[in-house]
């Protein structure tokens, strides 16, 4: 009993961990997403909220909290003006229930 109990722990801190905490940062070569914005929601690969909330975070939820501390973050992202070099193209909404990957 005592060994699921701590299997089902690691398992549970292993989705936790992957919440999409995002830092920006001004080098593309520090980037581990190099994210494009665009204006319109069909050409998006992701629909994203930003969240003032750390707990609201998920993974591949499209929910950002954006981290003052690099060390902190999930992704650290580089937003570019071109979208032939973006990894992941984005459209930021106003309201949570539209985030997510498409």
């Amino acid at each position: 009993m005592k060994t699921y109990c701590t299997i089902l722990m690691l398992l549970f801190g292993a989705f936790t961990v992957n919440a999409q905490k995002v830092y920006k940062t001004s080098f593309k070569s520090e980037a581990d997403k190099i994210v494009f914005v665009t204006e319109f929601k069909s050409e998006a690969d992701m629909i994203v909220f930003d969240t003032k909330f750390k707990s609201e975070a998920k993974p591949y939820s499209g929910i950002w909290f954006w981290t003052t501390f690099k060390s902190e973050a999930d992704w650290k992202v580089y937003f570019t003006k071109f979208k032939s070099e973006a990894t992941l193209k984005v459209y930021f909404t106003k309201f949570k229930s539209e985030a997510g990957m498409k």
